[in-house]
């Protein structure tokens, strides 16, 4: 609900600092003769921006690169300004960072290895394709090294304290439970019946699994087939899924101590699994798992230093348009909570970064967009701008962005929320699917044309008999379609109805089930090899108790947050001024003039574009 800044961020990073593309360094003006780059437009902090370099990151915007109209046009130069008055403040708080000669070189390789420019004259025809010399693309390159450097930097110094990780642990301690594990031993051979014989052995009163695994294993053998054993030893490790193939896995965690496996087969081979001792998952303490709870909590308040130094970069731009400059930015307050001030930039940025504005524009539907997404936008900010404020008053130190503090108060909130056994069970009845497995196959095909359907049966009977299936429908004029490992409605319909809701199974031959020559919608032909099918199956409440009471707990827990921040919402002082502001910014339309009378000797004059926006 309210991951608003951290999306922006990205937004404008994701041009330098992030991530290099090298279709984005014509956001940027070349370092060029100042003579080849028109007048300056407008300076921030003294560092001019040129009329060329506005051209070109006009031209690499989603949304102006369209050419919008009217009030879009004003809200995307808006979000435009802004970005570049930020970018720009940026390049010019981060230009005496020192880039050495490596750096610079190790960049410049990584853009030649991309794309395929090893040779002299490749990467020159590189260049004269994006528009840049050598030169320029390395002073590029700087800036990008530059900026990175300082992002680093500014990460690093974020370190949490440990009244913050304390809190973040207490708030997030689902994240850090142990999983189940097992101390375990295993038994893996080649064929089904020596896993049969040794397990009738391992399960005789009195056996020695350890010895009966030194003595037959394929693996771990030498340490009586003790899974986790540290180095030189023969006693079990807890361990947890991850060790075993997904089918030993699922057998495996149904097994508690003492209890010993049926053969498994997976991947070719028999697994036999004498589980020792099952440990559930469970709570841990802070101490145990402090350095990773240190990492997360380090991550968010660089985050949160990141967006404070944005803020900061551009409450201190000191902006001047130069006189005739064809931009005009206009930052009104759109909203207030209590004392703070929401401005319009700040709710373009999120709205166009949102992927589903460029596309809507691209189809014409930009006004839509603006008159959806803007007011929806915008009580995202009030909410979270409120429940920001409530938050410094829990007396709680909580850190990173705006959001992640807004995050972070919302689960002190519901921290005490709990469930009963009686309502996980209510739940779990209530909502079986969310326990189910459902049906799979892996399922080929081979299609015939509609003319085809006497090879269709040909190959079919020759699928019953066995072979290799690409040399039988080769030979029938057939092709192999691969749907691999499926479940019910991911396939076309006819062959998911004859796989899934046809009941019963097809005739079996080597190849695996083959189904009878069926006609497709457009009269093809095609027979189904099905390997593999598996039945849907509905996971037993006790096995995924502990799954179900976390669904149950975060349901609660959303729906209690969602009150108590209409709770604050309500109690905050909220002005809304977004549609006086957008009515301010439209255009106005020229008055549209009356048509000359027939016998008038005036000639008509041409009405205005309604569509051309007022003066910027």
């Amino acid at each position: 609900m309210f991951g608003i800044n951290r999306r922006v961020i990205a937004v404008i990073f994701g041009v330098l600092a992030l991530a290099f593309v090298v279709g984005s360094v014509l956001l940027f003006t070349p370092q060029g003769q100042r003579s080849t780059q028109g007048k300056i437009e407008f300076t921030v902090n003294g560092r001019p921006v040129y009329e060329l370099e506005l051209a070109r990151a006009q031209q690499a915007d989603p949304i102006l690169s369209t050419n919008p109209q009217g009030l879009l046009k004003r809200l995307a130069e808006i979000n435009f300004v802004d970005k570049l008055i930020v970018t720009t403040a940026l390049l010019q708080d981060t230009a005496r960072i020192r880039v050495s000669s490596g750096e610079l070189k190790k960049e410049l390789d990584t853009i030649k290895e991309r794309f395929g420019l090893q040779k002299k004259e490749d990467y020159d025809r590189f260049l004269t394709q994006v528009g840049y010399t050598d030169s320029q693309l390395r002073n590029e390159l700087r800036d990008q090294i530059r900026i990175n450097k300082r992002v680093e930097e500014i990460q690093k110094k974020a370190e949490p304290t440990e009244e913050e990780m304390r809190l973040y642990f207490e708030l997030n301690r689902e994240q850090y439970k142990n999983e189940e594990r097992v101390q375990a031993r295993q038994i893996v051979v080649d064929d089904k019946a020596t896993a049969d014989k040794i397990y009738a052995e391992v399960t005789a009163a009195g056996a020695d699994f350890a010895a009966i695994a030194k003595a037959n294993s394929k693996l771990n053998a030498e340490q009586g087939g003790a899974l986790g054993a540290e180095a030189g030893k023969s006693e079990p490790g807890p361990v947890t899924r991850v060790v075993f193939p997904n089918a030993v896995a699922d057998a495996v965690f149904k097994l508690r101590d003492g209890q010993i496996s049926k053969p498994i087969e997976a991947g070719g081979r028999f697994y036999i699994v004498k589980v020792e001792k099952y440990l559930p998952a469970g709570d841990v303490k802070f101490e145990e798992v402090k350095d990773r709870v240190k990492e997360d909590a380090k991550r968010i308040k660089g985050q949160g230093a990141l967006e404070a130094y944005l803020e900061e970069l551009r409450a201190k731009a000191n902006v001047k348009f130069a006189e005739g400059s064809t931009l005009k930015y206009e930052n009104p307050v759109v909203a207030k909570v209590n004392e703070a001030e929401i401005k319009l930039a700040e709710v373009t940025q999120s709205v166009f970064a949102n992927p589903q504005v460029p596309q809507l524009v691209q189809q014409g539907l930009g006004e839509l967009a603006v008159q959806f997404f803007m007011p929806q936008t915008l009580e995202q900010f009030i909410n979270r701008e409120a429940v920001y404020q409530a938050a410094q008053k829990l007396g709680q130190p909580f850190f990173g962005s705006k959001s992640d503090i807004v995050t972070q108060a919302q689960q002190w909130k519901t921290r005490d929320i709990t469930v009963t056994d009686a309502e996980v069970r209510k739940y779990y009845d209530s909502n079986l699917a969310n326990f189910t497995i459902p049906a799979s196959a892996k399922v080929q095909a081979v299609n015939f044309k509609k003319e085809d359907k006497a090879k269709a049966d040909a190959f079919r009977a020759a699928a019953l008999k066995g072979g290799k299936l690409e040399d039988l429908a080769k030979a029938n004029s057939g092709t192999v379609q691969d749907f691999g490992v499926v479940n019910p409605g991911t396939m076309p319909p006819v062959p998911n109805r004859l796989v899934f809701l046809t009941r019963g199974t097809f005739p079996k031959g080597p190849l695996g089930e083959v189904s009878e020559v069926v006609k497709l919608e457009d009269e093809s032909h095609q027979v189904l090899i099905v390997n593999d099918r598996k039945a849907e199956v509905l996971r037993p409440f006790e096995e995924v108790k502990e799954e179900a009471r976390q669904q149950v707990l975060a349901s609660r827990r959303a729906e209690a947050a969602q009150k108590w921040v209409e709770e604050v919402r309500k109690a905050a002082k909220v002005e809304n001024n977004l549609q006086k502001v957008l009515s301010a910014l439209t255009p106005k339309e020229e008055p549209k003039k009356e048509e000359p009378s027939t016998n008038s000797t005036q000639p008509g004059n041409n009405q205005s574009n309604p569509s051309t926006p007022a003066n910027r």
